[in-house]
């Protein structure tokens, strides 16, 4: 069989990210026993490295699963069947965490936003007057399907002022790009996943609980058996997991938080914040609308643009990928068919944003848009 070399992507969806080549290789390392020595090692050298980056002394607990299975997890650990949460949605993925609350018989009480909005802390305080009696508040960091990122710290001192309600943060596209502090904001439970800003494939949740969220989890009586964090606690003291891990997506994040800690946190953030400046300033110039209505709250990972009038969504990715190798990801639920993403997490630098750009123009040209002045 002849081998064919690879065609180079520029990958500007949201997740799955670019993977660097030699955490590829690493991915590629052979099986060991994943209950020996040498995978201990790396249990070990990742569960420490996470703490840094969730800015937390709590551990950190590393499931084999999707994003989504990580949030499953955050609400059967320390919810009830009955217990009343107030559930924060600015997009698609705000609904899905109220909808995993719901489904293991939450009482859910829904603070909903028009999509492209951010929440509102004042509407937070609200709605906790309203549930005096609320057990959590659900909130998305980083509302991936609409490039907005949520006011969290602000959000969290609202919810710590409301006694021993917990505060479950989905943090999947903003946790390794954006910060977050754990303990110092007061989070109780936090979610994100490897295919995000971690330069990893697909495959791995990690999840951190503080200690009012271990507490409640010693009376949680929502049903758990694969995604039971303190299995997974327990195990991870020995150096295992409780259940046969991923074990590629192990090797390549014991390398990739080796290179994260290299560039140092500080400075992923900021090269992600240029990162979101960039393209921001870059989809005006081109004449676009941005979908996040307050451009303080536009996501640093992921840019939601509003096609242009006269434009399919589904002609312009089409052309991006076949004549620019570039692909961007489209909206999701109601916003399907009205605008396109643009993410910016990971493994990204200034070129791919404007290798990115210069595709778009000449797509958006291609297919008949004009250049207005850009919007402010």
């Amino acid at each position: 069989m002849t081998q064919q070399t690879q065609k180079q992507i520029n990958l500007r969806i949201p997740g799955p990210t670019p993977v660097p080549d030699d955490i590829l290789a690493a991915v590629a390392h052979p099986m060991i026993n994943h209950r020996g020595r040498e995978f201990a090692g790396i249990v070990e050298r990742c569960a420490a490295a996470l703490k840094t980056f969730f800015k937390t002394e709590q551990d950190v607990m590393m499931l084999s699963c999707s994003g989504t299975g990580g949030l499953e997890a955050a609400v059967v650990n320390v919810l009830s069947p009955g217990d009343k949460v107030v559930a924060v949605s600015i997009g698609s993925f705000g609904d899905r965490i109220a909808s995993i609350a719901e489904t293991y018989g939450a009482d859910v009480k829904p603070l909903s936003y028009e999509w492209g909005d951010a929440a509102s802390a004042d509407d937070v305080r609200s709605a906790l007057k309203e549930t005096p009696d609320a057990r959590a508040v659900l909130v998305t960091h980083n509302e991936t399907s609409t490039g907005v990122t949520n006011p969290l710290q602000e959000i969290a001192a609202i919810v710590r002022e409301h006694g021993e309600t917990l505060l479950i943060v989905d943090a999947v596209s903003s946790l390794g790009a954006i910060p977050l502090e754990m303990d110092a904001w007061g989070l109780d439970v936090v979610v994100t996943g490897s295919q995000k800003g971690w330069m990893v494939p697909p495959g791995l949740a990690f999840a951190a609980l503080s200690e009012r969220g271990w507490k409640a989890f010693e009376t949680s009586k929502m049903p758990r058996f694969y995604f039971d964090l303190g299995k997974h606690r327990d195990a991870q003291a020995k150096g295992q997991t409780p259940f046969t891990p991923a074990m590629s997506i192990f090797f390549g994040l014991d390398l990739a938080l080796e290179k994260m800690a290299e560039e140092g946190l500080e400075s992923i953030h900021t090269r992600h914040r240029n990162m979101g400046d960039l393209t921001r300033r870059e989809v005006k110039a081109l004449g676009l609308e941005l979908l996040c209505s307050d451009e303080r709250f536009a996501s640093d990972t992921v840019t939601a643009v509003k096609c242009p009038e006269g434009i399919e969504v589904s002609a312009l990715r089409n052309m991006m990928e076949d004549e620019h190798d570039t692909i961007l990801a489209g909206g999701q639920a109601k916003l399907s068919g009205k605008i396109f993403r643009i993410g910016h997490l990971g493994l990204v630098h200034e070129d791919d944003i404007r290798s990115t750009m210069d595709a778009l123009a000449q797509s958006l040209e291609k297919l008949g848009f004009t250049r207005t002045a850009p919007t402010v």
